[in-house]
C-alpha cells in the first residue's frame, strides 16, 4: 500500500510539472517563456522595432491563446509608442482589452494615449472606468482632472486633485502647478500663485513655473514682480519665443515702448517673418511717433495673413487710421 501511495504521488507530480511546462495552470510554457524574455531585452536595449517583431510573434503564434497576457500587450503597445506609432499602439491596446477588459494598467495605457491624442471624451470614459474599481488610483485622478481642465471645467478638475493630494502630498511638482493653473484660468490669482509658489520651492529651475507666477502676480497688478518672475524664466530659457512675446507685450502696456520694441526685436532677429513679434513691433513704432513703418508692418500682416488673428487685428486697426 505504502509503495502504491509513493508512485501515486511521483506520477501526480509528474503531471503537474508537465503541466507547468504545457502552461495547463496558466503559465506559459518554458519555451514561451524564454521568447517572451527576449523581446523584453529588445525593449529594455531601446530596440524597438525588433522587439515588435518579437512580440508579434510572440502574441499571434497559431493555437495559443495563453500568450495574448497583458504583459506581452502592454510591452507590444510601449513599443509601437517608442516609435511615434500611436494609432498602432492604441489598437494594441483596444484588442488587449477584448482579452482582459477589467486590466486596470491596460485601462490607463489606452486611456492615457487617447489623451495624448486629444481624443478627451474617450479618454475620460476609460479613466472613470479605473476610477469605479480604484476610486483613488493616482494616475487615473491626475489623467481625469487634466482631462477635465483641458475642457475648461476647472472646479470640476480640483476636485480630483484635491483627491489626488490628499493620497500624494508629496506629489512631484507639475501637478500642483497644473492645480494652480486651474486658479489662473479662473482668474483666482490669489490662490493660483500660492499653489505655484509651492511647486516653484520643490522646482525653482523649471520656466514654466516661473511664467506661471509671473501671469498670477500680472493678475494681482504686482507688474514689476511679475516682471522679475519673468525674467528668472528668461535666464533659464534665453530664446524661448513665447516668454520674449509675453515680456513685450507687458512692457508696451507699460508704456514702456523702447524696451518692448527691443524684446520684440530679439524675436525678429531669429524668426524675421514671426507675425507676433512683427504686431508688437508695429505697435511700439507707432508710440514713438514712427507712423509709417507701423502701417507697413500692419499692412503686410493683414495681407500675408488675413485669416490669423494678428492679420486680423491688424486689418481691424488700420480701418481704424491707427
Amino acid at each position: 500500500m505504502y509503495l502504491n501511495r509513493k508512485v501515486f504521488f511521483i506520477c501526480l507530480l509528474s503531471l503537474l510539472l508537465g503541466a507547468c511546462r504545457a502552461g495547463f495552470l496558466g503559465l506559459a510554457p518554458v519555451g514561451d517563456r524564454q521568447e517572451y524574455t527576449r523581446a523584453r531585452d529588445c525593449f529594455n536595449e531601446g530596440r524597438y522595432e525588433q522587439a515588435v517583431v518579437e512580440l508579434t510573434e510572440y502574441i499571434y503564434k497559431t493555437k495559443n491563446v495563453k500568450r495574448r497576457e497583458v504583459r506581452a500587450y502592454r510591452l507590444l503597445g510601449l513599443s509601437y509608442e517608442h516609435l511615434d506609432n500611436p494609432e498602432k499602439a492604441l489598437e494594441v491596446y483596444l484588442e488587449a482589452l477584448e482579452f482582459h477588459p477589467d486590466n486596470i494598467p491596460l485601462l490607463l495605457a489606452a486611456a492615457q494615449l487617447y489623451q495624448r491624442t486629444g481624443l478627451s471624451d474617450r479618454s475620460m470614459e476609460l479613466y472613470g472606468q479605473v476610477l469605479k474599481e480604484e476610486p483613488n488610483n493616482l494616475a487615473a485622478l491626475s489623467g481625469q482632472a487634466d482631462n477635465y481642465a483641458a475642457q475648461g471645467f476647472y472646479s470640476k478638475a480640483r476636485v480630483l486633485y484635491d483627491r489626488f493630494f490628499e493620497q500624494e502630498p508629496n506629489a512631484t511638482p507639475i501637478y500642483r502647478a497644473r492645480y494652480a493653473n486651474t486658479f489662473l484660468k479662473q482668474r483666482e490669482f490669489s490662490k493660483a500663485f500660492q499653489n505655484i509658489t509651492l511647486a516653484l520651492n520643490q522646482e525653482p529651475e523649471n520656466p514654466d513655473f516661473w511664467l506661471l507666477s509671473a501671469k498670477a502676480r500680472y493678475g494681482l497688478s504686482q507688474t514689476q514682480e511679475a516682471l522679475k518672475d519673468l525674467n528668472t524664466a528668461l535666464v533659464l530659457a534665453p530664446e524661448r519665443k513665447d516668454l520674449l512675446a509675453q515680456k513685450a507685450l507687458w512692457l508696451y502696456q507699460e508704456k514702456s515702448y523702447e524696451a518692448s520694441l527691443q524684446t520684440a526685436q530679439h524675436i525678429l532677429n531669429a524668426e524675421p517673418e514671426d507675425p507676433l513679434a512683427l504686431f508688437i513691433k508695429a505697435l511700439n513704432e507707432y508710440r514713438l511717433g514712427k507712423t509709417v513703418s507701423a502701417r507697413q508692418q500692419l499692412e503686410k500682416l493683414s495681407h500675408d495673413a488675413p485669416y490669423s488673428f494678428t492679420g486680423k487685428v491688424a486689418a481691424k486697426l488700420l480701418e481704424n487710421n491707427f
